[in-house]
Protein backbone atom coordinates (compact mmCIF):
# COMPACT_ATOMS: atom_id res chain seq x y z
CA UNK A 1 0.00 0.00 0.00
CA UNK A 2 2.61 2.57 1.01
CA UNK A 3 4.73 1.66 -2.03
CA UNK A 4 1.89 2.83 -4.31
CA UNK A 5 1.81 6.21 -2.54
CA UNK A 6 5.60 6.49 -2.78
CA UNK A 7 5.58 5.64 -6.50
CA UNK A 8 2.70 7.96 -7.38
CA UNK A 9 3.81 11.02 -5.40
CA UNK A 10 4.99 13.86 -7.65
CA UNK A 11 6.15 17.43 -7.36
CA UNK A 12 3.13 19.61 -8.07
CA UNK A 13 4.18 23.20 -8.74
CA UNK A 14 2.36 26.42 -7.82
CA UNK A 15 1.50 27.03 -11.51
CA UNK A 16 -0.58 23.81 -11.34
CA UNK A 17 -2.60 24.81 -8.27
CA UNK A 18 -6.29 25.63 -8.71
CA UNK A 19 -6.57 28.23 -5.90
CA UNK A 20 -8.91 26.08 -3.78
CA UNK A 21 -8.15 26.70 -0.10
CA UNK A 22 -6.56 24.05 2.08
CA UNK A 23 -8.29 23.47 5.39
CA UNK A 24 -6.26 24.18 8.50
CA UNK A 25 -7.13 20.65 9.69
CA UNK A 26 -5.39 19.20 6.61
CA UNK A 27 -2.33 21.38 7.26
CA UNK A 28 -2.25 20.14 10.87
CA UNK A 29 -2.48 16.50 9.72
CA UNK A 30 0.39 17.07 7.30
CA UNK A 31 2.47 18.61 10.10
CA UNK A 32 1.60 15.75 12.47
CA UNK A 33 3.00 13.30 9.90
CA UNK A 34 6.25 15.29 9.90
CA UNK A 35 6.54 14.92 13.64
CA UNK A 36 6.78 11.13 13.33
CA UNK A 37 9.87 11.08 11.13
CA UNK A 38 12.86 9.02 12.28
CA UNK A 39 15.27 11.03 14.40
CA UNK A 40 18.60 9.83 15.79
CA UNK A 41 18.93 10.54 19.52
CA UNK A 42 15.42 11.97 19.32
CA UNK A 43 16.62 15.47 18.55
CA UNK A 44 13.49 16.10 16.41
CA UNK A 45 15.27 18.86 14.47
CA UNK A 46 12.45 19.79 12.07
CA UNK A 47 10.87 23.21 12.47
CA UNK A 48 8.26 24.89 10.29
CA UNK A 49 6.86 28.39 9.79
CA UNK A 50 3.40 28.14 8.25
CA UNK A 51 2.09 30.83 5.92
CA UNK A 52 -1.62 30.18 5.49
CA UNK A 53 -3.90 32.92 4.20
CA UNK A 54 -3.07 36.60 4.05
CA UNK A 55 0.49 36.07 5.38
CA UNK A 56 1.37 34.43 2.04
CA UNK A 57 1.23 37.86 0.37
CA UNK A 58 3.90 39.21 2.72
CA UNK A 59 6.11 36.17 2.10
CA UNK A 60 5.90 36.73 -1.65
CA UNK A 61 6.72 40.43 -1.33
CA UNK A 62 9.69 39.70 0.92
CA UNK A 63 11.11 37.07 -1.44
CA UNK A 64 10.66 39.18 -4.59
CA UNK A 65 12.12 42.34 -3.06
CA UNK A 66 15.01 40.46 -1.47
CA UNK A 67 15.78 38.90 -4.84
CA UNK A 68 15.66 42.33 -6.50
CA UNK A 69 18.03 43.83 -3.91
CA UNK A 70 20.56 40.98 -3.86
CA UNK A 71 20.82 39.56 -7.38
CA UNK A 72 23.42 40.58 -9.90
CA UNK A 73 21.35 39.29 -12.84
CA UNK A 74 17.82 40.58 -12.32
CA UNK A 75 15.02 38.79 -14.16
CA UNK A 76 11.48 40.15 -14.18
CA UNK A 77 10.25 36.57 -14.65
CA UNK A 78 12.01 35.37 -11.46
CA UNK A 79 10.85 38.44 -9.55
CA UNK A 80 7.20 37.82 -10.51
CA UNK A 81 7.49 34.09 -9.78
CA UNK A 82 8.83 34.76 -6.27
CA UNK A 83 6.04 37.30 -5.71
CA UNK A 84 3.21 35.17 -7.09
CA UNK A 85 4.00 31.56 -6.12
CA UNK A 86 3.18 31.93 -2.41
CA UNK A 87 -0.21 33.41 -3.31
CA UNK A 88 -0.96 30.65 -5.84
CA UNK A 89 -0.43 28.06 -3.09
CA UNK A 90 -3.00 27.02 -0.52
CA UNK A 91 -0.23 27.12 2.09
CA UNK A 92 3.53 27.62 2.21
CA UNK A 93 5.79 26.28 4.94
CA UNK A 94 9.33 27.40 5.58
CA UNK A 95 11.33 24.24 6.32
CA UNK A 96 13.94 24.73 9.03
CA UNK A 97 16.37 22.50 10.89
CA UNK A 98 17.26 23.15 14.52
CA UNK A 99 20.78 21.95 15.25
CA UNK A 100 21.19 20.03 18.50
CA UNK A 101 22.99 22.52 20.80
CA UNK A 102 25.11 19.67 22.20
CA UNK A 103 26.09 18.63 18.65
CA UNK A 104 25.62 15.06 19.86
CA UNK A 105 25.37 13.81 16.28
CA UNK A 106 26.60 14.93 12.88
CA UNK A 107 24.72 17.84 11.30
CA UNK A 108 23.94 15.77 8.20
CA UNK A 109 21.84 13.40 10.35
CA UNK A 110 19.64 16.26 11.49
CA UNK A 111 19.31 17.54 7.93
CA UNK A 112 18.39 13.99 6.86
CA UNK A 113 15.81 13.73 9.67
CA UNK A 114 14.27 17.02 8.53
CA UNK A 115 14.17 15.72 4.95
CA UNK A 116 12.39 12.58 6.19
CA UNK A 117 9.88 14.80 7.99
CA UNK A 118 9.25 16.58 4.70
CA UNK A 119 8.86 13.23 2.92
CA UNK A 120 6.23 12.27 5.51
CA UNK A 121 4.43 15.56 4.85
CA UNK A 122 4.66 15.05 1.09
CA UNK A 123 3.19 11.55 1.25
CA UNK A 124 0.42 12.67 3.60
CA UNK A 125 -0.43 15.62 1.35
CA UNK A 126 -0.48 13.27 -1.64
CA UNK A 127 -2.88 10.92 0.14
CA UNK A 128 -5.13 13.93 0.90
CA UNK A 129 -5.16 14.93 -2.78
CA UNK A 130 -2.98 17.97 -2.12
CA UNK A 131 -0.01 18.69 -4.36
CA UNK A 132 3.34 19.64 -2.87
CA UNK A 133 6.70 21.02 -3.94
CA UNK A 134 9.96 21.59 -2.03
CA UNK A 135 11.66 24.73 -3.35
CA UNK A 136 15.16 25.97 -2.53
CA UNK A 137 15.44 29.48 -3.99
CA UNK A 138 18.68 31.40 -3.58
CA UNK A 139 17.00 33.91 -1.28
CA UNK A 140 16.73 31.28 1.48
CA UNK A 141 19.93 32.61 3.00
CA UNK A 142 18.06 35.86 3.75
CA UNK A 143 14.99 34.31 5.42
CA UNK A 144 16.31 35.27 8.85
CA UNK A 145 15.52 38.88 7.86
CA UNK A 146 11.84 37.92 7.55
CA UNK A 147 11.30 35.21 10.16
CA UNK A 148 13.00 34.85 13.50
CA UNK A 149 15.31 31.86 13.63
CA UNK A 150 16.55 30.42 16.89
CA UNK A 151 20.25 30.01 17.61
CA UNK A 152 21.49 27.06 15.53
CA UNK A 153 18.41 27.01 13.28
CA UNK A 154 18.74 27.16 9.52
CA UNK A 155 16.30 27.39 6.65
CA UNK A 156 16.36 24.44 4.22
CA UNK A 157 13.56 25.36 1.84
CA UNK A 158 9.97 26.23 1.17
CA UNK A 159 7.24 23.61 1.04
CA UNK A 160 4.38 24.67 -1.20
CA UNK A 161 0.98 23.00 -0.89
CA UNK A 162 -1.95 23.36 -3.26
CA UNK A 163 -4.95 21.57 -4.67
CA UNK A 164 -4.82 20.70 -8.35
CA UNK A 165 -7.09 19.37 -11.09
CA UNK A 166 -4.91 17.82 -13.78
CA UNK A 167 -3.81 14.18 -13.48
CA UNK A 168 -0.18 13.73 -12.51
CA UNK A 169 2.25 12.06 -14.91
CA UNK A 170 3.47 8.55 -14.28
CA UNK A 171 6.87 8.39 -12.64
CA UNK A 172 10.01 7.04 -14.20
CA UNK A 173 13.52 6.18 -13.08
CA UNK A 174 16.57 6.12 -15.37
CA UNK A 175 17.87 2.94 -13.83
CA UNK A 176 16.31 0.01 -12.02
CA UNK A 177 17.15 -0.61 -8.39
CA UNK A 178 19.13 -3.69 -9.45
CA UNK A 179 21.59 -1.36 -11.19
CA UNK A 180 22.09 0.62 -7.97
CA UNK A 181 22.66 -2.26 -5.55
CA UNK A 182 25.62 -4.50 -4.94
CA UNK A 183 24.79 -7.66 -2.96
CA UNK A 184 27.64 -8.78 -0.69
Amino acid sequence: MILNSIKSRRAVFPAQYNKQPIAKEDVLNILEAANWAPTHKRTEPWRFRVFHGVSQVGLGKFMAETYKQTTEKFSEFTYNKLMDNPVKAGCVMVICMQRDPKESLPEWEEIAATAMAVQNMWLTAHDLGIGAYWSTPGILKYMDKFIQLEEGEQCLGLFYLGKYDEPLPEGTRKNSIQEKVVWM
